[in-house]
């Protein structure tokens, strides 16, 4: 039985909540093709998120890594291309703020995801579901967490596949904010779901 660590985040900046928490929590222990679903929901922080990716990691060694973020903005799944070696942007859940700071000093500048990202896009779409590959996980505690597990993952030469799926905001949160992009709770569940038996 392989096993598939599974993250979300928990609420962050002046959203109310976050449908990765809900992803992450329904599916924990879940049978999806292959993998038994290990989940975690991580703390929306540049200092303490991958720590736990990397703990969860060690504690699970599983044989792959899907983490989730909320873009809310974004009107599809996007499955993102590469995480870039750069923290900048909003402050964290902890008031920090980076700006133009390098996630690990002397690293790469990328690392690529090593999930199927095309098949992901093309499973989706093929089941209704919009979804696009995006370009740019943006530089945000997202991108860190994508960045420092990819790294972390080359640096112990680990043969796992790992990256990070970008969720719209739920409905739910479109109902306080008018004209924000949205998709249901449950169609965000069947795409992970189909994502993982894509693996």
């Amino acid at each position: 039985m392989k096993k598939l660590l599974l993250t979300g985040f928990e609420p962050f900046l002046d959203h109310a909540d976050n449908p990765t928490r809900l992803l992450a929590d329904t599916l924990d222990s879940e049978m999806i093709g292959e993998y038994v679903v290990k989940s975690v929901v991580l703390p929306v922080t540049f200092s303490e998120a991958a720590e736990v990716v990397v703990a969860k990691m060690k504690e699970h060694k599983p044989d792959a890594v899907m983490m989730l973020g909320l873009a809310a903005g974004r009107n599809r799944i996007t499955p993102e291309r590469v995480a870039i070696n750069c923290s900048d942007g909003d402050v964290d859940n902890n008031g920090v703020r980076k700006q133009d700071e390098p996630i690990i000093e002397d690293a790469p500048a990328a690392y690529f995801s090593t999930l199927p990202i095309r098949k992901y896009v093309d499973t989706l779409r093929e089941a209704g579901i919009p979804a696009a590959i995006s370009n740019t996980a943006g530089t945000y505690v997202c991108n860190n967490i994508m960045y420092q597990t990819l790294h972390y993952i080359e640096e112990n030469q680990l043969n796992v596949p790992a990256g990070f799926v970008h969720v719209p905001a739920s409905s739910q949160m479109a109902v306080a904010t008018p004209g924000l992009p949205s998709m249901s709770e449950d169609e965000m569940l069947r795409a992970v779901r189909l994502m993982v038996e894509a693996m």
